[in-house]
């Protein structure tokens, strides 16, 4: 190899040779596995259609958006918006209520399937395993609708059936769905039975994957069952276990709008009204397009960092990551 004064290799024709046999080995390759390529490409153009484009009307976020002028018509305020939903005095409730009923969600609902999918895996009767495993995963298939319509006719104050079971001993009927300090927990709970059978199937398909001769051998040495799951059922799914939990953290200040909007009423207010529900109270009912813009963009911009520090973290501590 040819060397300037500076002990560097000298870039010349064989350079450009080996670039354009790379380029031409590369065309080939795509060639030779056109299919495969073909459907990557399919939810790649999805998700720049979906994802992507849509996120240049993002920029109403920094204008005084009018309908009339459209997006590049209106004029621009910077974060004029921003300074605005700071200044609010909701914008403490909101983040106080998001991330209250978000983090209440994970301490609860993240490690329920890891318990019940080790539980079902060391149940040694099949017919039982399948019943709990139908039993559990079936409420996922409720929809959010049918799901609201069954809180609130089991709650009724009149009708439903744990006010009947209050009355029968002689107490007053109790409005649960009027009380603000009751609606968090109703959410989460009702969120738990009605993922954490679904969830369990990815923690049932990582402990599937563990070696069979790590608790031969455990059986041998005389562990107990309590031994096998802490030495290892966990440290074999707790690859799974991390990549779960940053995009659960990564999705922290995103609860769910249909479920929060469906339980929300006047007197419930101050502990369910969210940044999901307060966006569309502004934006769709009350037009204030680029100022919900902001408070959406404000709201994606907070998971990201979450996603990306706890990523971070994960990556520092030696565990899995998502990059």
């Amino acid at each position: 190899m040819k060397l300037n004064a500076a002990n560097e290799p000298i870039k010349g024709i064989r350079g450009k040779k080996l670039s354009a046999n790379s380029k031409k080995t590369t065309l080939v390759r795509m060639k030779e596995h056109w299919e495969l390529y073909l459907v990557i490409l399919l939810p790649v153009v999805y998700i720049i259609v979906f994802w992507y484009i849509p996120m240049y009307g993002a920029q109403i976020a920094f204008r005084d958006y009018m309908v009339t002028k459209g997006i590049m018509g209106s004029p621009w305020v910077g974060l004029e918006h921003f300074e605005t939903f700071f200044k609010s005095f909701q914008f403490a409730r909101l983040i106080k209520n998001t991330l209250g009923i978000s983090l209440y969600s994970i301490i609860v609902g993240f490690p329920a399937p890891i318990i019940l999918a080790i539980a079902i895996n060391e149940a040694k009767n099949r017919r039982f395993k399948k019943t709990v495993q139908m039993v559990t995963y079936a409420p996922y298939f409720i929809s959010t609708v049918v799901m609201v319509s069954m809180l609130l006719q089991l709650l009724s104050p009149q009708t439903g059936l744990i006010n009947n079971f209050i009355k029968f001993f002689g107490q007053e009927p109790v409005n649960f769905m009027g009380k603000p300090e009751f609606f968090k927990s109703l959410y989460v709970w009702s969120g738990v039975w009605q993922y954490t059978g679904y969830s369990a199937v990815i923690y049932l398909a990582a402990l599937s994957g563990i070696d069979p001769t790590l608790h031969e051998a455990a059986i041998v040495d005389g562990a107990t069952k309590l031994q096998k799951i802490r030495h290892i059922d966990i440290p074999g799914i707790m690859p799974t276990i991390i990549v779960l939990l940053i995009l659960t953290v990564g999705h922290v200040m995103n609860i769910g709008f249909e479920k929060i909007y469906l339980m929300q009423n006047n007197l419930n207010m101050s502990t369910s009204d969210v940044i999901s529900t307060y966006v569309y109270r502004i934006g769709l009912i009350g037009s204030q397009f680029s100022f919900s813009t902001a408070v959406g963009l404000f709201n994606s911009v907070v998971n990201c960092i979450l996603l990306v520090s706890v990523n971070k973290l994960a990556k520092k501590a030696g565990g899995s990551s998502l990059w």
